[in-house]
C-alpha cells in the first residue's frame, strides 16, 4: 500500500475516531445526568425545544452520523483537503456533545434551550481543527511519481481530410452511487431530530452531492477536445481543449486498492496527475502540453484516444 496515501486516509479518519471516542466517554461520564428523553430540535433562536428523541436513539444516531462522515472522508479525501475532514469532525462532534450538555439534569425536555452561541463554539472548534488538519499535510509527501508515462506515439483513427467525427460514452460507478445515497439520506433523515437542521445536513451534502454527480458520467471526444461531465447535467464538467492536448493513450488502471495508480474512486489528485476514477479497467489518459496528465476510466478508451490524437494532430498540436 502506498505509504503517503495510507497516511492521508488515516489522518482523515482520526478526527472522527476522536469525536466518537469523546462522545462515548461523555455518555458514560454523564450517564446518571442524561434524561431518558432529550430535546434535540429547537426553534430558530434555540429558545424553545420542539423536537425530542430517546436517549438510546440519539446515541445511535449521533455515532452513526459520525461513522458515515468518517467513511466518506476516508474514501474520498486527498492531501490538500485533509483540513476539511478535521473541520467537519470538529463541527459535527461539538454540536452533538452540546446537545447532550444542554439536556443534562433536565426534568422537562420541553423547557430545554440551546443558545445560538453553541453554533459559534462549534465553528470555533472546527476552525482550530482545520488548522490541525492543515498542519498534518506537512507530514505527507505532496505526491508520487507519475508512474507509467503516457505513450508518446498513441493510437490514431483514420479520417479523411473533410471528415469530422465525435465519440461519446457513458459509464457509471456503483460504489460512488451508494456512498452518495448514504451520505445524503442519513443526514437529511435526521434533520427533524437534530439542531440546527441545515448545518447538520451540510457535511452529508458536501460528500453526497459530488458522489452522486460522479456516479454516472459521460465522456466526449470531439473538435473541442475531451469533456467529462455528469450524465444528467452539463455541469460541473472537466474539459481539456484540443490546443492543450500533447497526446492521448490508453492505460489499464486498478483503483480497487490504494497502493496503485490513482488509489480510489471519484475525483483524484496524485502528484501532477488528476483523474475521474469510476472503476478499474481501461482509461483514457490525456497528456497536456504542461506535462500534467488527466485520466478517466471509460469503456472503449482506445477509440477515444485514437480519435483525440487524430483531432489534435489535425489541430496542429501533435
Amino acid at each position: 500500500m502506498n505509504h503517503a496515501t495510507l497516511r492521508v486516509r488515516n489522518f482523515a479518519a482520526l478526527p472522527f475516531d476522536l469525536a466518537i471516542a469523546t462522545y462515548l466517554i461523555l455518555l458514560a461520564v454523564w450517564d446518571d445526568r442524561i434524561p431518558d428523553t432529550l430535546a434535540t430540535h429547537f426553534g430558530g433562536d434555540g429558545s424553545r425545544a420542539d423536537g425530542f428523541t430517546g436517549r438510546v436513539a440519539f446515541a445511535v444516531i449521533s455515532v452513526g452520523l459520525l461513522l458515515v462522515l468518517r467513511i466518506g472522508w476516508r474514501v474520498l479525501v486527498r492531501r490538500t483537503a485533509l483540513w476539511g475532514a478535521w473541520a467537519t469532525a470538529g463541527f459535527a462532534g461539538t454540536l452533538l456533545v452540546l446537545v447532550l450538555w444542554d439536556n443534562l439534569d433536565a426534568v422537562d425536555p420541553a423547557r430545554v434551550t440551546s443558545p445560538l452561541t453553541n453554533l459559534a463554539l462549534a465553528a470555533a472548534v472546527a476552525a482550530v481543527l482545520a488548522l490541525v488538519g492543515r498542519g498534518l499535510t506537512l507530514l505527507v509527501p505532496p505526491g508520487d511519481p507519475a508512474g507509467q508515462p503516457a505513450e508518446t506515439d498513441g493510437p490514431r483513427l483514420t479520417l479523411g481530410a473533410s471528415e469530422v467525427a465525435g465519440w461519446s460514452r457513458a459509464t457509471a460507478s456503483l460504489p460512488l452511487f451508494l456512498i452518495g445515497v448514504i451520505a445524503l439520506v442519513i443526514p437529511v433523515g435526521l434533520v427533524q431530530e437534530l439542531w440546527p437542521d441545515a448545518l447538520l445536513a451540510l457535511p452529508g451534502l458536501v460528500i453526497g452531492v459530488p458522489c452522486l454527480a460522479l456516479a454516472r458520467i459521460r465522456v466526449t471526444v470531439d473538435r473541442r477536445g475531451v469533456t467529462v461531465r455528469p450524465s444528467l447535467f452539463s455541469w460541473p464538467r472537466v474539459r481539456v481543449p484540443l490546443d492543450e492536448v500533447a497526446g492521448a493513450s490508453v492505460r489499464d488502471l486498478d483503483i480497487s486498492t490504494v497502493h496503485t495508480d490513482f488509489g480510489g474512486w471519484g475525483y483524484r489528485v496524485r502528484g501532477h496527475r488528476t483523474g475521474i476514477m469510476l472503476h478499474s479497467g481501461e482509461a483514457l489518459v490525456v497528456r497536456r502540453n504542461s506535462g500534467r496528465e488527466f485520466a478517466v476510466t471509460v469503456p472503449d478508451a482506445h477509440t477515444a484516444a485514437a480519435l483525440l490524437n487524430t483531432l489534435a494532430e489535425r489541430h496542429g498540436k501533435v
